[in-house]
């Protein structure tokens, strides 16, 4: 007997919309869904750890998982760093009939989107744009220059919600990780 394969699920949304927050909230009220790790040129931020949070490796690095074709998707983002999802472990977990998900920004959902159409694509919205910039300055991680480039790439991001198969609003964590865990077709979590 073989075992089904998986539909992948991408997650989606403008910058500070909480796409971690939910991953974290996900990650530890369902234990059983697979979040992908991104590999990134940026710097670790205060408290975030290689292979937990990210990959960090060097854009040399960076640039042979591209060239070897090692990355499902790739992007610059906010200009600066390069993200990408590694390939291998997505497939591999799906193969094994495995729930996964990929938090991704909307460049790497688009490019997604054409190598495998058969995904399930979620984009997370802000409550408002005002809501948004209010998370985005609260979070203390970003200079005033960066804020900046990221809200207006964030006013990019949110007019690509119509591109997206679902919306989930992000205006209570556990509410938005429930529904994006319900349009997963998983169970509820015992709480």
């Amino acid at each position: 007997m073989t075992t089904p394969r998986a539909r992948l699920t991408v997650l989606a949304g403008p910058t500070a919309v909480g796409k971690g927050t939910v991953s974290a909230d996900l990650r530890a009220r369902y234990p059983q869904v697979w979040l992908s790790v991104s590999a990134t040129t940026r710097s670790p931020r205060p408290g975030e750890v290689d292979g937990l949070h990210y990959h960090f490796v060097t854009p040399e690095e960076f640039d042979r998982m591209v060239a070897e074709g090692d990355l499902l998707e790739w992007a610059v983002v906010h200009g600066r760093n390069r993200y990408g999802t590694p390939r291998r472990p997505v497939e591999e977990r799906l193969a094994a009939g495995e729930p996964a998900l990929l938090e991704i920004d909307l460049q790497g959902a688009r490019q997604v989107r054409t190598t495998m159409p058969e995904a399930q694509f979620v984009f997370l919205a802000p409550p408002s744009m005002d809501e948004l910039v209010r998370r985005l300055v609260g979070r203390g991680t970003e200079d005033e220059e960066e804020r900046a480039r990221r809200l207006a790439t964030a006013e990019v991001e949110m007019a690509a919600e119509p591109e997206f198969d679902h919306v989930v609003v992000n205006d209570d964590v556990r509410r938005a990780t429930d529904e994006l865990v319900a349009l997963m077709g998983l169970p509820a979590a015992v709480d």
